[in-house]
């Protein structure tokens, strides 16, 4: 009997450890699932922050009083997104970009060799570029790259013969490399239609490829620096008027954070002003989480 209830006894001990298993592993797993869904609370509002923040460059970018339209020429502005969280809003004018569907090779290989190719790379790469984007099937003089170029490659595509639908498309073209490409896309835009970037606007490398003088490039951002909303356009050398309000599309980027280090990017391209979906103040034409593709 003595035997037999020191069986027992094991057993019941057996089953108690077996037991306080089992309910250590739910606890585990309500403590995880707690801090999932605290992550993912906390994930919802820097999203929800960041998107405001694209919301109010939209709306700022709209006001009647020309003293609170930001200056769109890169400069950060830091917003308050409540419970501990810090917004940065960056707003680029699109016109100061180079447009890849309608640049000329020339002005293309500029920039290029700002960033390490050689001339002669440079105008490949540039006609390349040309190649993807106009309809014929012939490579010109300074090089480039059709159908038969993509296929001596081993790549399974080809140009596309039409106007570029993204940057990101870029990064197709023959030649083009991840880290060439990471550095241009700041540069770039498919959304202006202009032949050249606006200089109000662009940034000291596409000054630089447009061909301006040292020194009036300097002149120019010294007084861009200086410039603030409401002040009256200044004139620079040669009669050059430095533009303070933007063309309307406008490249928009919104980082929230934490102090303890989480964040949450967003990047869109608009178009703001009257005629949006549905009564919107903008239209999106591009919207993109995180990272820069």
């Amino acid at each position: 009997m003595r035997r037999q209830r020191g069986i027992a006894l094991l057993v019941v001990m057996a089953l108690l450890v077996v037991l306080a298993g089992v309910v250590g592993l739910f606890a585990l797993d309500a403590h995880v699932t707690a801090l999932q869904a605290s992550a993912q609370q906390q994930r919802l509002q820097l999203e929800q922050a960041a998107e405001g923040g694209i919301e109010a460059a939209a709306a700022r970018l709209l006001a009647a009083d020309p003293r609170r339209r930001p200056v769109p020429d890169g400069r950060v502005h830091v917003l308050d997104g409540g419970d501990g969280i810090r917004v940065e809003v960056v707003i680029h004018d699109e016109s100061g970009k180079l447009d890849l569907n309608v640049a000329d090779p020339a002005l293309i290989a500029r920039l290029l060799q700002e960033f390490g190719p050689s001339p002669e790379e440079a105008a490949a790469l540039a006609a390349a570029i040309v190649d993807w984007r106009d309809p014929d099937g012939f490579v010109g003089p300074a090089g480039g790259a059709e159908a038969r170029e993509y296929r001596a490659a081993g790549l399974p595509w080809g140009p596309a013969d039409r106007p570029f639908a993204t940057v990101a498309e870029l990064q197709r073209v023959l030649g083009m490399t991840p880290a060439l490409y990471r550095v241009l896309r700041p540069h770039l835009t498919v959304h202006t239609g202009l032949p050249q970037p606006n200089p109000a606007f662009a940034g000291p490398t596409l000054l630089r490829a447009l061909g301006l003088p040292p020194p009036f490039i300097d002149e120019l951002l010294a007084a861009r620096a200086a410039l603030q909303p409401g002040m009256a356009p200044p004139v620079l050398g040669g009669g050059f008027v430095l533009a303070t309000m933007g063309t309307g599309t406008y490249s928009i980027s919104s980082r929230a954070t934490r102090a303890d280090g989480p964040g949450a990017e967003l990047h869109a391209t608009l178009r703001v002003g009257a005629g949006g979906f549905l009564g919107q103040v903008y239209t999106p034409l591009t919207w993109r989480h995180g990272l820069e593709d």
